[in-house]
C-alpha cells in the first residue's frame, strides 16, 4: 500500500478516519481517442467517459477535504500509479480491450497492492460477458429470456428460440452494437445480423428471445456490512443493502423505437429523440418487490461488491426477465441511470459518489468500523419466560 500523504494541518472529515486520502479517479476517456482507429465499429469507445464526468468526480470527492486526480487507465497507468502513490483509486476505468476488459484495471490493483472501489476482477470479468452471466443466473435460478450464443454464424438455431429474436455482441457495454436492425424476424435476417456482430466486433453475438414488454434498471447499493462504514447508515436495509427507485425506461418514443440502443443512450435526458426516463417506475407493489429482489440476486450471485446496476425487461406474459448487469454503472450527473435513481430519492451526486468511496475504503481497513450500537436500534426487553400450567 503507499505511504500516507501527511496533512496534519487539517483535521481529518470524520473522527473515523486518521488523515485525508489522495484518491486516484481512473477511466479511459472518449474525448482522447479521436479520430478513431481503422477497422474498429462505428461505436467503439462509446462506453468510456467524457472528462466532465471525471471532473464531478473529483469535485465530489474532493468535497470531504480529499485530494483527487485523474489518471488515464492506458498503457502507461502502472508507471502512473508509481509516480503518483494514490491511497486508494475510485475506479470506473473501462479497460482497453479483450473479452474481460473491465477486470484489467482491477488485476492491476490487486498485483500492486492498492486498495480500490467497487467489485474485484473476476466479477468484472464475468458480467462484461452477458452469455456466462446468464449462465450463472440460470443456473441459481434467476429468470432470464432463452438465449444461444453465435461463435462462426453456421451453428443450427436451438429449437426454444422463437422470431423475433433480438442479436448483440455478447462482450459489449452501452447499446453498442444495438439498433433497430438488431430485431430479427427470419433465418436471412438472423444470419445477416450474427454475422455483422462477430465480423465488425471480433466477438461472440448472444442470440436471444425479443422481449417487447417494458424494461427497468435497478441500482443496488452496499453489502452485509455496509452500516458500519457508510456516511449514511439509515439508507441500508437490515441485510445492509440499499435497493434504489425503480427506473423505467421508455423506449418507444426514441429514435429506435422500442430498443434502447447506443443512439439513444448517447442522448441527453429529455432530448428529442431520448427514451423516457420514469423514476421511480409506476408499478404495482408486487412487481416492485419482484425486481428489486431479482436485481439483489444478480448482485449476489455475480459476488458484485458495494454498487452495480441491473436491466429487467418483461416478456409477452408480463414475467421479469434479467437482460445484463453493469458493475462500473455510469456515474454522470444528470444523465447516468444510477444517478437518476439516486436523484429521485433525494440521494445528491456528491453523497453518492462518497458512498462509493466510504464502502470501498471500509473494505481495505481504511476507515474505523462504527460500534454496532450506533447503526442499529436497541433491542425491545423480554420479561422472564412464563410456563403454561395444567
Amino acid at each position: 500500500m503507499p505511504d500516507p500523504v501527511e496533512r496534519e494541518d487539517e483535521k481529518p472529515p470524520s473522527h473515523r478516519l486518521k488523515r485525508y486520502w489522495k484518491i486516484a479517479v481512473l477511466a479511459n476517456i472518449k474525448d482522447d481517442v479521436h479520430p478513431k482507429p481503422e477497422g474498429v465499429p462505428p461505436d467503439a469507445f462509446a462506453d468510456f467517459d467524457h472528462i466532465e464526468t471525471i471532473d464531478s468526480i473529483r469535485a465530489a470527492l474532493e468535497t470531504d477535504g480529499h485530494q483527487a486526480v485523474f489518471i488515464q487507465a492506458d498503457r502507461d497507468l502502472p508507471y502512473a500509479l508509481k509516480e503518483v502513490r494514490p491511497d486508494i483509486c475510485f475506479n470506473i476505468a473501462e479497460g482497453l480491450g479483450g473479452d474481460a476488459r473491465e477486470a484489467q484495471v482491477p488485476a492491476l490493483l490487486e498485483m500492486l497492492n492498492i486498495p480500490y472501489t467497487g467489485s474485484r476482477v473476476m466479477t468484472n470479468g464475468i458480467s462484461l460477458d452477458k452469455t456466462l452471466t446468464k449462465r450463472i443466473w440460470r443456473d441459481r435460478s434467476l429468470p432470464v429470456a432463452p438465449f444461444q450464443e453465435f461463435n462462426s454464424g453456421e451453428e443450427p438455431l436451438r429449437p426454444e428460440l422463437r422470431y423475433p429474436l433480438f442479436v448483440k455482441p455478447a462482450r459489449e457495454g452501452t447499446g453498442m452494437g444495438v439498433d433497430l436492425k438488431a430485431i430479427v424476424n427470419n433465418e436471412k435476417e438472423l444470419r445477416e445480423r450474427v454475422l455483422y456482430v462477430i465480423n465488425g466486433y471480433q466477438q461472440p453475438a448472444l442470440v436471444e428471445t425479443f422481449l417487447a414488454g417494458r424494461e427497468f434498471t435497478i441500482g443496488i447499493l452496499g453489502r452485509p456490512d455496509s452500516k458500519l462504514y457508510s456516511r449514511h447508515p439509515e439508507w441500508y436495509d437490515k441485510d445492509g443493502f440499499h435497493r434504489f427507485a425503480i427506473l423505467e425506461l421508455d423506449s418507444t418514443r426514441s429514435v429506435t423505437p422500442n430498443v434502447y440502443s447506443q443512439a439513444a443512450k448517447a442522448k441527453d435526458v429529455g432530448e428529442e429523440g431520448a427514451p423516457g426516463y420514469i423514476c421511480p417506475a409506476d408499478i404495482d407493489p408486487d412487481l416492485e418487490k419482484k425486481l428489486k429482489h431479482f436485481a439483489w440476486r444478480a448482485h449476489m450471485v455475480l459476488n458484485a461488491l458495494d454498487v452495480s446496476r441491473t436491466d429487467i425487461r418483461l416478456d409477452n406474459d408480463g414475467n421479469p426477465r434479467l437482460l445484463e448487469i453493469n458493475t462500473l454503472p455510469g456515474l454522470t450527473p444528470g444523465y447516468s441511470d444510477l444517478c437518476l435513481q439516486a436523484a429521485a430519492e433525494g440521494i445528491n451526486y456528491e453523497d453518492l459518489i462518497l458512498e462509493i468511496l466510504y464502502l470501498g475504503a471500509g473494505r481495505w481497513g481504511m476507515v474505523e468500523p462504527r460500534e454496532l450500537s450506533a447503526v442499529e436500534p436497541p433491542k425491545k426487553k423480554t420479561g422472564p419466560l412464563r410456563v403454561k400450567e395444567g
